[in-house]
């Protein structure tokens, strides 16, 4: 059996021989005197003319319909924090490979080195001629929801942040087949979720936006409720317009009597005594990376119906892979300028139906995350969403 030894020390030698994992690959031909002066000069002169005159004709005349910016800062990189912008680039030419191979989007890394918000959102303004849109990664909250807000009131191309949106996305497509498997239904059960980061949050308002109406939030102070003083931060407050007001509980004590825990924070924060104190046909989500709040036998034992994790060695694997090409090339397909609510949704319900009815069960709630077919559903119910609208 492979350990993670194995994997890391695999990956070095990849990233080494391969000296990175993204080119540039030229698509017309540049053999004759003739190809030099359509491609460049002095025939490339009469598009930049066109364009000068009509911007709109850059998605027509450049490769900027089909790109994404995949921005920054290195301050929250999954499992490993804040290591600043040039250590994130191995995860961010990742991101730009599974762009390519799963939803035929070409995606380029953008490293900002700075963590000042008005910097980052400046710096993409800037940048933003050269890209049909913008996809933030691993930036840290509350600065991201600040970045995003202001990038998509200053920009005229869709911006998305994966690390909120496409947990969201797939997190509520597993949660819809969970609640099928189990006879429960979104707007009766009470959620409860640990985390109130990035993530934590947008997958509240976005379960909130689905129907759910009994959650409950969570961070290392316990529940989240209006008035609350310790460790809070404005997207807290805000956020707490999408939640019952459970007071000073717990988690253990908000978890007593519920029937989902969406888990997007800490290693073994929910223990199987907790588990026994959920609702009969408990759904957990335990999202945590390397090491989830419960370990998944662990949470079966305990009672739970259905688990999910982050991991890919255990059913159920929650990954954003799932989404975000998916999302970007139905957007790009449809000339949207943003990335809707509804979009998104048709996005979940989408990756919800590539598991067959007939195939759902405890252990199937969501497709493989290598599952090419996915993509192109998810592109087909988003750019139907945007065209809709």
């Amino acid at each position: 059996m492979k350990t993670p030894q194995d994997v890391y020390a695999r990956s070095i030698e990849l990233h080494d021989r391969a000296k990175g994992k993204i080119e540039i690959v030229s698509k017309v031909p540049l053999r004759t005197q003739e190809d030099l002066s359509l491609a460049y000069t002095p025939g490339v002169a009469e598009p930049c003319r066109a364009i000068e005159k009509d911007p709109s004709l850059s998605f027509r005349y450049t490769s900027r319909w089909n790109t994404v910016a995949v921005v920054t800062d290195g301050s929250a990189v999954l499992g490993l924090g804040d290591i600043g912008a040039a250590a994130a680039m191995p995860v961010m030419e990742g991101k730009a490979i599974l762009f390519k191979e799963f939803g035929g989007v070409d995606a380029f890394p953008i490293a900002i080195a700075s963590k000042d918000v008005d910097e980052i959102v400046r710096t993409v303004e800037l940048i933003s001629p050269g890209f049909g849109g913008i996809n933030l990664e691993d930036i840290s909250g509350p600065r991201c929801f600040l970045i995003e807000q202001r990038l998509r009131e200053r920009l005229d191309i869709p911006v998305f942040h994966d690390d909120q949106h496409g947990t969201a996305v797939v997190t509520l497509a597993a949660l819809f087949n969970a609640l099928e498997v189990t006879g429960k239904k979104i707007g009766e059960v009470r959620i409860v979720l640990n985390g109130a980061g990035a993530a934590g949050i947008c997958i509240v308002k976005f379960l909130y936006q689905a129907g759910a109406r009994r959650i409950i939030l969570c961070d290392r102070e316990g529940a989240i409720y209006p008035g609350r003083r310790e460790n809070m931060n404005f997207a807290k407050q805000d956020v707490t317009r999408c939640l019952v007001d459970a007071g000073k509980l717990s988690l253990g004590g908000a978890l007593e009597g519920a029937d989902v825990f969406i888990g997007v924070s800490g290693p073994g924060l929910v223990t199987a005594d907790m588990v026994r104190g959920m609702n009969k046909d408990a759904i957990i989500f335990a999202m945590a990376n390397p090491v989830p709040e419960i370990m998944p036998d662990d949470a079966r034992k305990a009672g739970a119906a259905v688990v999910g994790t982050g991991r890919s060695d255990f059913p159920n694997q929650i990954n954003n892979l799932l989404a975000f090409p998916g999302i970007f090339r139905g957007t790009f397909d449809a000339g949207a300028k943003a990335i809707t609510e509804g979009m998104k949704i048709a996005a979940s319900r989408a990756i919800a139906a590539c598991v067959p009815a007939t195939h759902r069960s405890p252990d199937c709630i969501i497709p493989s995350a290598l599952d090419r077919g996915v993509a192109k559903a998810v592109a087909a119910a988003v750019a139907g969403a945007a065209r809709a609208r």
